[in-house]
């Protein structure tokens, strides 16, 4: 019970389920989040820590749901001590083409899901000094083709990262905020696979360092903003993109 806690949406697969694992490996307990209770399952299975960890099923798309997931968070661990926000949803169409529900959707999710899980932690992360990492994109930091309406989502996210950290600094609550290049998830399977003539090295071809980014690395960087060797940083965003946003 005195082993930290933390809840992470969207922690059945990607950067999320990556985090969590290396989370498990350092000692702490762990929520994974997510809609589906088949992934969930799949999630708890590859991790493999009995008690350390379980799944929470809960939408972030709504407050009600967000009060939920960390309502069923404290039941399990009776604290809270970090929160990582990789809940997301990604969609791309040039502006014609975007209809008020595809907008609807994509705020609800990346934004306000990422507003109101903050919201609902944030009484928990308080009393225990600790720390919440959001996850925004590359596409926050500069423009990518086709993707307005998700660049503008993780703008928001990134802004009100960087707001919250000045609100909660006063009560030793740090906020911070990774913004990725593209990372081998089963988005990018999606992406590939819809796509004929693109291939990991035709993506990994746009970075520095010549490839995309494992979902272990994000994830590390998740950690290391949870962790305590982290204590003096905060309103920070990070890139996590492979040298993407200087080129």
């Amino acid at each position: 019970m005195n082993s930290k806690a933390v809840l992470i949406s969207g922690g059945t697969s990607g950067i999320g389920l990556a985090t969590a694992e290396i989370l498990l490996r350092r000692g702490w307990r762990v929520a994974v989040n997510g809609r589906d209770i088949v992934r969930g399952e799949a999630a708890l299975a590859y991790l493999a820590a009995q008690e350390r960890a379980v799944f929470i099923r809960g939408d972030v798309a709504t407050a009600e749901g967000c009060d939920d997931i960390v309502a069923q968070t404290l039941h399990c661990f009776g604290r809270l001590d970090g929160l990582v926000t990789s809940a997301g949803y990604y969609a791309e169409g040039i502006l014609p083409h975007v209809s008020e529900e595809d907008a609807q959707r994509i705020f609800a999710v990346n934004v306000y899901g990422t507003i109101f899980l903050c919201k609902a932690a944030l009484p928990y992360l308080k009393k225990t000094g600790g720390s919440i990492v959001t996850v925004s994109s590359d596409a926050a930091i500069q423009g990518n083709i086709a993707c307005s309406l998700y660049a503008a989502t993780k703008g928001a996210v990134t802004a009100f990262s960087r707001s919250l950290a000045l609100e909660t600094a006063l009560h030793g609550v740090r906020v911070n905020c990774i913004c990725p290049g593209d990372v081998k998830t089963p988005l990018v399977d999606k992406q590939l696979a819809a796509d004929e003539k693109l291939d990991l090295q035709s993506m990994g071809d746009l970075y520095p360092l010549g490839r995309i980014a494992e979902a272990a690395e994000v994830g590390k960087a998740a950690a290391f903003l949870l962790s305590d060797d982290a204590s003096f940083i905060t309103a920070t965003v990070l890139p996590v993109d492979g040298g993407l946003t200087s080129w």
